[in-house]
């Protein structure tokens, strides 16, 4: 997670008496990772985050698997998916494994009439359309088209939207999302060969502190179950905190990219982790300079993971056909490779405007039913090259 930060009034040491104007103490909760073992945060409240008035029966909202097996090059029209109202009702899995669900959304209205706790996954949000604000017991997020939002799991968040226009790509992981080790040195500052740097990464600002009491609903996903909890006192009556475990936003606008002089391998793209895949960011950037280089990637055989694109906008050098919000999958197994005629196409160009954002799993990804209904059916077939099928 990000460097140590702190917002708001905390105490001078942890675990002591810290008291209201009026004598009363705060409120002091540990939000810790992996136990007691990883990173953490300590919040201060100004009621306990524990007063539980009333529950109701869960709802089953697990992805409905539709293949669990398969050998084919797949694509999706991300646009396709319908636009909703409510924030979690618009939220549509299209690729699952057990480490990460890849899902798409549209929605039309701010999460306001309740508050959402993901306890099962981080989860890293890309704005592909759409302004707002992020709301969270940490304070607020200002995003706009092209920023990453990281939320630890656990983080009661609302999110508002300023019109009706959004699509929002987001990442489930069951582990922390992370900046990538080999970015990192040894006590945790990104390196002066990271992408990016600690200026790039924006912190909640503007914490707002909810003295409120009344019934306050947190629907709350575990285990593939949603669970509608109402709590007496308002989830952002936080006075302060600080920590290393928190919400922040990172632009890929903000991602510089690595060139050579002939084509790099897609890890120099790698923006997050977390166990068993990666995020990677494709902005636009020079192409190779070699003389003789070749800017499209080679002919890959990903024989141990499979390989999500999303794209954003501009023209993708190595593909045809792209629309805006399209995903394509190439699963670990059979190679894939640039299409027909781009690789003469783009030979002595200069420059890619692509945007787009990738990621690889390690483990094979399932298809839901809501994919198939967003299926290209003919995508595998794209590479076919008449002029030399006999």
């Amino acid at each position: 997670m990000p460097y140590y930060y702190t917002l708001g009034e905390i105490p001078h040491k942890r675990h002591t008496q810290f008291r209201k104007p009026d004598g009363g103490l705060y409120s002091e909760e540990l939000f810790s990772t992996e136990g007691f073992s990883n990173d953490s945060s300590l919040l201060y409240h100004v009621y306990p985050p524990t007063q539980i008035i009333k529950t109701s029966a869960p709802v089953n909202v697990a992805p409905q698997i539709a293949e669990d097996k398969m050998l084919s090059h797949r694509s999706f029209e991300g646009f396709n998916v319908k636009p909703a109202k409510d924030y979690l009702e618009s939220r549509v899995p299209v690729l699952v494994n057990k480490d990460v669900h890849i899902v798409l959304a549209a929605p039309q209205q701010s999460l306001a009439a309740y508050f959402y706790k993901n306890a099962d996954a981080d989860e890293m949000i890309f704005i592909h359309e759409g302004t707002g604000t992020l709301k969270t017991m940490y304070g607020e997020l200002a995003f706009s088209y092209g920023d990453y939002l990281v939320i630890p799991r656990g983080t009661i968040y609302q999110i508002h939207f300023n019109d009706e226009k959004n699509r929002l790509l987001i990442v489930e992981s069951f582990s922390p999302i992370r900046f990538p080790k080999k970015y990192l040195s040894k006590y945790g500052q990104l390196l002066e060969h990271a992408p990016y740097c600690e200026r790039d990464i924006r912190t909640p600002k503007n914490l707002l502190t909810h003295d409120d009491k009344g019934d306050f609903l947190v629907k709350i996903k575990k285990q593939g179950m949603q669970y509608n909890i109402h709590y007496a006192t308002h989830p952002f009556d936080v006075i302060g905190w600080d920590g290393n475990c928190y919400p922040f936003a990172f632009s890929i606008h903000d991602f510089e990219p690595i060139t050579g002089r002939v084509h790099q391998p897609p890890p120099v793209h790698e923006t997050f982790e977390g166990n068993n895949f990666v995020v990677c960011s494709f902005c636009p950037r020079l192409f190779d300079y070699h003389p003789l280089a070749v800017p499209v990637p080679y002919n890959h055989s990903n024989i141990d993971s499979d390989e999500v694109l999303y794209y954003v906008d501009g023209e993708f050098m190595s593909r045809k056909n792209v629309t805006r919000g399209m995903i394509t999958l190439h699963p670990a197994g059979i190679p894939h490779g640039p299409h027909p005629g781009t690789v003469e196409k783009n030979i002595g160009a200069k420059e890619t405007k692509e945007l787009a954002v990738m990621i690889d799993t390690f483990h094979p990804l399932m298809l839901t039913q809501q994919a198939l209904e967003l299926e290209n059916s003919h995508y595998v077939m794209s590479w076919r090259n008449d002029s030399e099928v006999q």
